[in-house]
């Protein structure tokens, strides 16, 4: 088939300079969504008419398999499937999607792709408790026989339901044709989509339709208000399908995923918490309240305390990070580590049952197993212009306070008293300490406040 992609819209509700269909839900632009639908279905080919904001729209999207057609100016719906006419296979039927309406599942428009076989036009409709200011569904049995726009109907299409989403599979040759006969006589002067729907009627082609299992699935973008609903919806939906694979929830209304979000059994997710990109909780893995994780993996029997940022790393099984620790790109952790509060970490490899516990900053450091890194130590790792590694080997003991000037290397069992800054490689199995020799002045005294 061939997917045609109105992208056009303004989006005055939005009040911003940003295109309507960039504005993102759950990390990603309305349209990428669109998109994704799009490529699930295996199309000959997809054009994405564009318009307002130029071509940040494009240039947003970075992707080469789209077909862009600019619509300019913007002169409705029926306009900017013109815009993509030229693009369009003849010996394919045409599927017209929405660049604001995101959430439409691929299973809704691959039932919307079989009815419209043999040449029939498919139009996915929704039922509304409220269909006011939609245009109505009127039938004859089952065929679709015209939509009637709220304000042109009667008492008795008023009671209608049904209406019309703007959906639709159309046969290509009969859609080119159609799009020739539109009219812009009309009070806002637009060429409108839905007047195909008449035009196929006249023609004698079959008018059908189908209806998605959720009315969210139609409901598109128009203001940050439904921006907001649409996201909360989503996110509903995700926290759902989690909690079928056994997934514990402390409140599925409180959860963020911009990306996927993969669990192994008996995971505990708190509130509050946010997933971006890939991730992976290994088994019985537990995630503290507020935590922000990105593109990470973590080990099974881990728990990740509350207010922990993870970006870019891994962490290895039975670890222990948190709370308000910050494990950066590179970051790789073996198994049984411990990463306490206010605990940085970047580009770091440290082994397993090795621990920092408070207040450190350990990046391009590589650290072995067994190591304890006291409170307060800091890899000093940029001299201004290039990074310089640190190495800690197995069994070391760095005290609280130390500085280690990179590249430097502490050596297997070595000790680095408190308070050293270490501007050499320390030995294994030796003792290292630099610090000013301690002086009481016995004759000091403390100053007093003068008197005004």
């Amino acid at each position: 088939m061939n997917i045609v992609i109105l992208a056009a819209g303004m989006g005055k509700r939005m009040r911003s300079d940003l295109p309507k269909v960039l504005h993102t839900l759950a990390g990603k632009p309305l349209l990428a969504h669109v998109l994704e639908r799009a490529r699930e279905l295996g199309p000959t080919r997809i054009i994405t008419v564009y318009g307002h904001g130029g071509q940040a729209v494009p240039d947003a999207i970075h992707d080469p398999a789209v077909i862009w057609a600019l619509q300019s100016p913007q002169r409705g719906t029926g306009h900017a499937v013109m815009q993509a006419a030229p693009h369009l296979d003849d010996n394919v039927p045409t599927l017209i999607l929405y660049g604001d309406v995101p959430l439409t599942r691929t299973a809704t428009l691959r039932h919307l792709v079989e009815i419209a076989q043999d040449g029939a036009l498919a139009l996915l409709t929704v039922t509304l408790p409220d269909p006011s200011g939609y245009g109505r569904i009127v039938r004859d049995g089952d065929r679709i026989v015209r939509i009637v726009e709220h304000k042109d109907a009667d008492a008795a299409t008023l009671a209608i339901r049904e209406v019309n989403t703007g959906i639709m599979v159309v046969p290509t040759v009969a859609l080119k044709r159609w799009l020739a006969g539109l009219s812009d006589d009309n009070a806002q002067g637009e060429y409108y989509l839905t007047d195909v729907i008449a035009a196929a009627v006249r023609d004698g082609v079959p008018v059908v339709g189908a209806q998605p299992e959720a009315v969210w699935e139609t409901l598109g973008v128009n203001s940050r208000s439904q921006l907001a609903e649409l996201e909360r919806i989503h996110q509903r939906t995700l926290a759902d399908a989690l909690m079928e694979e056994g997934v514990a929830l402390a409140d599925p209304a409180r959860l963020d995923i911009r990306g996927s979000l993969a669990c192994g059994r008996d995971v505990f997710i708190d509130v509050g918490c946010v997933f971006e990109g890939e991730v992976r909780l290994g088994d019985r893995v537990r995630i503290g309240a507020h935590c922000v994780i990105r593109q990470a993996e973590i080990g099974a029997d881990t728990e990740i305390l509350p207010f922990t940022h993870i970006d870019e790393a891994q962490v290895g099984s039975a670890a222990r990070i948190g709370p308000y620790a910050r494990l950066r790109p590179g970051t790789i952790l073996g198994e049984h580590t411990h990463v306490g509060n206010f605990v940085e970490m970047k580009n770091t490899q440290m082994a397993a049952g090795s621990k920092a516990n408070h207040l450190a900053y350990v990046g391009d450091a590589t650290v072995g197993e067994r190591v304890n890194i006291g409170a307060g130590t800091i890899t000093c790792n940029y001299d201004g212009v290039n990074k310089h590694r640190t190495i800690i080997e197995d069994d070391a003991f760095i005290g609280s306070d130390t500085q280690l000037v990179a590249p430097v290397r502490v050596g297997r069992g070595a000790t680095l008293g408190a308070g050293t800054t270490l501007t050499r490689d320390a030995p294994a199995d030796k003792l290292t300490v630099s610090r000013a020799r301690q002086v009481t002045v016995e004759a000091w005294r403390r100053p007093v406040k003068k008197k005004v």
